[in-house]
């Protein structure tokens, strides 16, 4: 901070802004799906990616554009109807949201490698809120008073806090460093095997238990294989080349 203090700040107003965004219209779409069903939306912004990428004039190889498509078969798969049915204003909802989302990947993407992880994690953190408190004391003035404290309430906001917004989020930035912003993304988009997981298992003091459909199954499966792709080096005349130079060695 005391080297980059304004130029980190700056950056971090930035990206709170872009984050109070997405958060605010994925809690606003995710009223028109169930839990196992609203996780896959989240992975629409594996499919958004390589288009915000061009925008950006930033190279984007063909496997992306695999990984891409395989993502967007395993969405089609799991909502099945549902893509052109009554929830389509939850969609278009979550499609800005994932919009937004992607173009945060992938900025900070590039400040991850030139800040400190813990310090955009704090700031972003706390801009967000701060952005998002202000819009709440507007629309609802007697904020935490409106709130209905509920033990399952409670346990939810300090599950979302901990685990997301500080473990989860600082965990990312510190990987984020290491990797590219397309990398990145289909990682973000295996979080809906572990929705598929929670949702059929977790109590139902805490969430409503949905059993996954086989179709949500094998669209969890495509979202996989699309990660995989993006992740994994599949360059067999390049290893073969340096096989070959081993050898002559």
């Amino acid at each position: 901070m005391k080297r980059n203090a304004k130029r980190i700040l700056l950056r971090c107003v930035f990206l709170g802004i872009i984050k109070c965004g997405y958060d605010v219209l994925f809690l606003y779409g995710l009223n028109y799906f169930d839990v196992s069903t609203g996780a896959f939306t989240f992975s629409i912004t594996v499919v958004v990616l390589p288009v915000i990428l061009l925008t950006m004039k930033k190279n984007v190889s063909p496997k992306t554009w695999l990984s891409a498509l395989l993502v967007l078969a395993g969405i089609v798969c799991a909502l099945g109807s549902q893509v052109f049915g009554n929830q389509i204003i939850g969609l278009m909802l979550m499609l800005i949201g994932c919009i937004l989302r992607a173009v945060f990947i992938i900025k900070l993407n590039d400040f991850a490698k030139e800040h400190d992880s813990i310090t955009l994690s704090v700031l972003i953190s706390s801009i967000g809120a701060a952005i998002s408190f202000c819009i709440w004391m507007f629309l609802q003035p007697q904020t935490f008073g409106a709130i209905e404290w509920l033990p399952t309430i409670i346990a939810s906001l300090f599950i979302y806090a901990y685990f997301i917004v500080a473990f989860a989020q600082t965990l990312n930035i510190f990987a984020q460093k290491r990797a590219t912003a397309s990398g990145a993304t289909v990682i973000y988009s295996l979080e809906i095997v572990f929705s598929l997981i929670w949702s059929a298992v977790l109590p139902e003091t805490l969430i409503d238990r949905v059993i996954p459909t086989p179709f949500q199954v094998i669209g969890a499966l495509l979202i996989v294989a699309g990660s995989i792709i993006e992740i994994v080096d599949f360059d067999f005349k390049g290893r073969r080349k340096n096989e070959v130079k081993k050898q002559e060695l």
